[in-house]
This record gives structure tokens, C-alpha cells and sequence, in this order.
């Protein structure tokens, strides 16, 4: 699971990396100081046996390598697989060597469909020692294409379990130490709702076990995230931007060994849809291996009506495996500047805030929602005289970029709610732009 395989490095130094298909040898590939024995074997190998096979290196993923290693048979020692294109039927063909009594030979070939490998991963899903190999190719210029697992017996390739996909991903959602593999496809319709399918280890060998309908299209699909659910196990997050911005996430997990979508039984559903044009997703936003799940918070103003605006206050929360919710802490988000300042204690949802220009005031309802004080002014500044603005008027430098400073003034009231200028400055994160857009 997400394994990371590096290219054969027979020396110490790379000069290129193979991508796409084209015609080479090792040699194109390295130049190395001194060549080995294991080199020498292995190119000799490859020299006997590419033909007029051309290197074709996957598209996508984090194996994006034309030759990679991995230990098949969990014999302790490295197989190496090249990946290639000829002109048979079978035009994609995975090329397996093992070392035999020092030298390299050819194992088998893996012929597949396509017409590119599109990703190709390694995990354990079996129980024998050793990786699966999954490989996804392409099958035309359409969006279809194929996954499949192979498992290493005996030195030869047997093919374990296929199917059609959109996106796919190895995890283990059991915690047995094994992986599970999941594929999202489409409805039967290009417009219905896209399916999961979950395929794991059996007596049987690699069946599918079981299969979800998720919440939207697979076009609507935005973001999938493999991570920790409340109780210490793991889930896979499956979120979906329908077309008025609502991000609707499915949270699928294996509960005594079934197949759940733990987000369909959350109360209040699991979505969120902002005031403004942008999205939020889950993710681990406090970094404990737990994922957080967005929600908006409407926040009261001073005068008591609900305030709408550029900053949004979020209520991050994790579920359990009975679908409960357990509010983990809040933000509050400025999608126009790409801030955030998260703030952790239980008071956070009584906040409001009031903007003017590029300042922002900051103040807290009573429990009874009777009386707010003010706590905070935080002010983006810009210009030549941002630095002399701020450190005036008691403010002091939260953030600053290249041409922006972020500066803040507490109210004397702040520290009555454990609130200091290390813990603002500690809090507050300008947003990358992959988790919100």
C-alpha cells in the first residue's frame, strides 16, 4: 500500500529517468563509474530478451519507472520487472527476471491489453510471503481501463482477480496486515452513481467482497483519502463536489468483515456547502492519523444576526466506527487570502467575526448567547509601510510573505480564554492550494 519501489540503481548515480515508450538500453539510462557484475548479468539479460519490444514506463502513480524491483516471492531477494509495448495482440508486456545461480534470466512475461500502463502498485493482499503486483492499463483513449492483480509462484506470474475502473487504491481497511484492493467504477449509466467495489484475500484466492453504491457520479468525484477513522482503525474518504459546491464525502470501511459506508449513517450526513465558491475536504488537519470532516458553523453577530462573508467558521470532526461524531477542534477559513486560524478549545463555535476592508475583529458569545466581547483585531497588511503598521497599536507579526503581513492585537479579555500571541501565531496556516479550491 503505497509503497514506494525506486528504479534499479545498479551504481550510486542516476543521470535519466526512463518515461514514456521508447527504445533504449541500460546504457542510455545510467552512467556509473564502474560497471558491476549484477549490471553486466542484468543488461545481458534484458539485451537477450527485449527484441523489438520498445520500454514503456507508467503514466501515473509513484512507480513511474520503466525497470522497478520488488521482492515477488518474499525469498528475501529483489525480482526486476521491465515494462515494455510490442505489436501482438497483447501489446503491454511486464518482462520478470530473478537471479539463478548468480545470473539473471527471464522468469515470464505479463501480457496485457492497452495502450499504456496507466499505474502500477505492490502490496500484500495473499497470504504467501511476497508482494501482488496491480497494474492498471489503459485500454483505449476512452476512460476505460483495467486493473489487475498478479501473484509470483514458483517463478511464473499467475493472474489473480481483474476489473474496470476509474480510480483505484490499495489499503488494508481490516487491519489483518494485508491489503484489500479498491476500485471505483461508474454506474451503469454515464449520469448514475459511481460504485466501490472492495477485493481482498479469501480461500478462494482474490474475490471481490463486497460493493457500494456511492453518493454522486465518479465525474463528481474530487478527492479520495485513505486514513484513520476515530476508533484507531482506517477508512477510505470519497468526496464528491455536486453542482451547487456541496462536497458530499462517503466514508467506506470493513466492520466485522463487511463492506460499510460508515457516512451514510452520520447524523446530519456528512456534507458541506459553503457561502462562497470554494470547497473544503476531509483531511488530517491536527496530524494524529485521525481524518476531520468539514462543517459549517453559523456564526451570530454582535447585533444577533447570522453573519455571512469572506471568513467561515468550521467545525473539524472525526467519526467512529458506529458513526458517531466527535468534534475535534474549528477554524476559521478566509478563501479570498487562503488563511486559516485553527482554534482548539470548545468556546471556538460561540466566535464571531466582523470585517472591515482587510481587518478583521474577533469576539466571543457568552454560553447564553447575552453578551460577546471583543478579543482579537487581526489585519492584512500590504504595501511599503506594512512593517511600521505592524507593530502599531499593540499589534504584533503573525505571518508574513514576499509581499504580505498578517498582524494581530489582543483585547485584555484574551488571556481569560488562554488566548496569548504564541498561541495565534502557532495556529495560524496560509491554506496550500490543493485543500481548497
Amino acid at each position: 500500500m503505497g509503497r514506494k519501489w525506486n528504479i534499479l540503481w545498479l551504481a550510486a548515480v542516476v543521470t535519466l529517468l526512463l518515461s514514456g515508450c521508447a527504445m533504449r538500453t541500460l546504457d542510455d539510462l545510467y552512467q556509473v563509474p564502474k560497471r558491476s557484475e549484477e549490471y553486466n548479468n542484468l543488461q545481458s539479460a534484458i539485451d537477450q530478451n527485449l527484441g523489438s519490444r520498445q520500454y514503456c514506463a507508467p503514466l501515473s502513480g509513484e512507480n513511474l519507472q520503466a525497470i522497478q524491483m520488488a521482492d515477488l516471492d518474499g525469498d528475501g531477494s529483489n525480482e526486476y520487472l521491465l515494462f515494455a509495448k510490442g505489436a501482438s495482440e497483447k501489446p503491454l508486456q511486464i518482462l520478470v527476471f530473478r537471479s539463478e545461480n548468480g545470473k539473471y534470466v527471464l522468469s515470464d512475461i505479463i501480457y496485457h491489453h492497452g495502450s499504456a500502463f496507466d499505474v502500477v502498485e505492490y502490496a500484500r493482499i495473499d497470504d504467501r510471503p511476497g508482494y501482488e503486483i496491480i497494474v492498471g492499463c489503459q485500454i483505449s483513449d476512452q476512460v476505460t481501463r483495467s486493473v489487475s492483480v498478479y501473484s509470483y509462484y514458483d517463478g511464473k506470474m499467475v493472474a489473480q482477480t481483474s476489473s474496470y475502473y476509474t480510480r483505484f487504491l490499495t489499503c488494508d481497511l481490516d487491519a489483518n496486515g494485508r491489503s484489500e484492493l479498491l476500485v471505483i467504477q461508474p454506474g451503469e449509466a454515464e449520469q448514475n452513481r459511481a460504485t466501490a467495489e472492495l477485493y481482498a484475500h479469501s480461500d478462494e484466492g482474490i474475490d471481490r467482497v463486497g460493493q457500494i453504491t456511492l453518493s454522486q457520479s465518479v465525474d463528481r468525484i474530487e478527492k479520495v483519502l485513505f486514513g484513520g477513522i476515530q476508533s484507531g482503525k482506517s477508512a477510505v474518504y470519497i468526496s464528491a463536489v455536486t453542482a451547487d459546491n456541496t462536497v458530499i464525502t462517503d466514508v467506506l470501511a470493513v466492520e466485522e468483515a463487511a463492506f460499510v459506508n460508515l457516512g451514510a449513517s452520520v447524523p446530519g450526513g456528512t456534507q458541506i456547502r459553503l457561502p462562497v465558491d470554494r470547497c473544503l475536504f476531509p483531511e488530517d488537519i491536527d496530524l494524529d492519523g485521525t481524518v476531520e470532516l468539514p462543517a459549517l458553523v453559523q456564526m451570530r453577530a454582535p447585533s444577533g444576526n447570522l453573519l455571512s462573508g469572506q471568513l467561515s467558521l468550521i467545525r473539524w470532526y472525526s467519526i467512529t466506527d458506529q458513526s458517531q461524531i466527535h468534534s475535534k477542534l474549528y477554524s476559521c477559513v478566509n478563501f479570498q487570502n487562503r488563511w486559516s486560524l485553527i482554534l482548539g478549545s470548545p468556546w471556538a463555535q460561540r466566535i464571531a467575526v466582523m470585517q472591515t476592508g482587510n481587518t478583521f475583529y474577533f469576539y466571543l458569545w457568552d454560553e447564553t448567547y447575552t453578551q460577546c466581547h471583543k478579543f482579537m483585531t487581526l489585519s492584512y497588511l500590504t504595501g511599503e509601510t506594512r512593517y511600521e503598521q505592524a507593530t502599531k497599536s499593540g499589534r504584533f507579526v503573525v505571518y508574513e510573505t514576499d509581499t504580505a503581513i498578517y498582524a494581530a492585537a489582543l483585547e485584555d479579555c484574551a488571556a481569560e480564554h488562554g488566548i496569548t500571541q504564541e498561541s495565534i501565531i502557532n495556529s495560524f496556516y496560509l491554506i496550500p492550494q490543493d485543500r481548497a479550491t
